[in-house]
């Protein structure tokens, strides 16, 4: 395991997660609701911001490894289902909606984790609907923990809005890669898959 700092990064990324969980279950009056709201949002935003610079450092350090390549995405499904928990708990994000991302996230990891081993990652390599459903994804859970009234708007309508779309591009993304998929196999026999 190779220790340079995109891949602390990371590790950092997943410390971050019982710290953020943490927030919302300390003792009644330790915090007002709205300052554990701002303190999750602020641990949330930092763990994004550190999952763009550890790919961003990776390529310009030319630090890039398997185990980062295998822990980065991890760390990424880790914190977002933990987020979608914790809204789920609190009853701000929608059962359904957050059931759709969390599964289809660790159907898509099988799905890439298969298509690895028989030599065709590529064909499931993240897709334009996979960065579309990430950015609102990011924006709903951010708003979603927030809570509060943004001027005018209102944070929790906005992100369950977003929440939904997001869950559509779910569904949307995780069938763009099952055709890729199946697309790049139909050629192979069965045999040739599973005789790798």
């Amino acid at each position: 395991m190779p220790l340079n700092l995109p891949n602390l990064l990371t590790w950092l990324r997943i410390a971050f997660i019982p710290l953020f969980v943490g927030v919302f279950y300390l003792p009644d009056g330790w915090l007002p609701t709205q300052s554990l709201n701002l303190v999750a949002t602020g641990i949330f935003a930092l763990a994004a911001v550190t999952d763009w610079l550890d790919g961003w450092l990776a390529r310009r350090l030319n630090q890039t490894s398997a185990f980062g390549a295998f822990l980065d995405p991890v760390a990424d499904k880790l914190m977002v289902a933990a987020a979608l928990i914790v809204l789920v708990d609190l009853d701000r994000a929608g059962v359904a909606a957050s059931l759709v991302i969390i599964g289809r996230e660790i159907a898509i990891s099988a799905l890439r984790e298969w298509m690895a081993k028989v030599g065709r990652s590529h064909s499931v390599a993240v897709s334009f609907f996979g960065k579309l459903k990430t950015t609102a994804q990011m924006a709903a859970i951010l708003l979603l923990l927030y809570h509060a009234p943004i001027g005018p708007l209102s944070a929790q309508w906005l992100g369950r809005w977003l929440l939904d779309i997001a869950a559509f591009l779910t569904l949307w993304s995780m069938l763009h890669y099952l055709l890729q998929a199946w697309r790049d196999l139909r050629g192979q026999t069965v045999h040739e898959l599973t005789n790798r």
